[in-house]
């Protein structure tokens, strides 16, 4: 009678391993791909509410407009404008500073992500050597001839557990890629808005001042 092939349970003891490693997988990709979706906030948009309450000269506005938005690129105009009354150079090194320390948070988990992607497929590999070397011994001891059904059962063994960990393997890689690039989008609104702001403050307001005074 032949007894049907069931994973995990008859994939060996390496499927064990990778199956939390999936899970863990799974839930820091979701998780990192909500908090970035919420930071992703379009600078062009927010940074001019924030030059219109400059222009009517209500600083304080601007800051509750960054106090109330989600996201890096909003705390980093409001490192900006906090140090507004200082200087330009005050500004942009209140940006960089705010931007250093938002990058590790947007980074985080990534480096988990990638090291299951890299990792799954040496596991795997493991576990079909393992299964191999189960199905050689069975070869030399004379008892595989008995059944023809334990030579598919290591077979299978190691096909399965292989499959899982290249699976997961690519799962981790595209989403690892789609991540950083998520985190590249976020970078870089974070350096447009501090560019655009501190344009705005030390050249374009002033300027905009002048041309009104009669």
């Amino acid at each position: 009678m032949t007894v049907a092939f069931t994973f995990p349970l008859d994939a060996g003891p390496f499927a064990w391993i990778l199956i939390p490693m999936a899970f863990i997988a799974v839930v820091f990709i979701i998780e990192r791909a909500m908090f970035l979706h919420r930071g992703l906030v379009l600078s062009s948009d927010f940074i001019e509410g924030v030059r219109n309450n400059l222009r009517a000269r209500r600083p304080l506005e601007a800051l509750a407009a960054c106090e109330d938005s989600p996201g890096p690129v909003p705390r980093v105009v409001k490192a900006a404008l906090l140090r507004m009354e200082t200087g330009g150079d005050a500004m942009r090194a209140a940006a960089i500073e705010a931007a250093l320390l938002e990058l590790p948070v947007l980074e985080r988990r990534l480096g988990t992500i990638a090291s299951i992607g890299r990792s799954a497929p040496l596991i795997g590999l493991a576990g079909a050597v393992l299964a191999g070397f189960d199905f050689v011994t069975a070869m030399r001891d004379g008892s595989i001839y008995a059944s023809g059904e334990h030579l598919l059962v290591h077979a299978q063994e190691a096909l399965s557990v292989a499959g899982f960990a290249l699976t997961l393997s690519a799962v981790c890689s595209l989403a690892h890629h789609f991540l950083v690039g998520r985190v590249r989008s976020i970078v870089t609104e974070m350096e447009f808005a501090s560019h655009s702001l501190h344009t705005f403050v030390t050249h374009e307001l002033p300027a905009e001042r002048a041309a009104d005074k009669p």
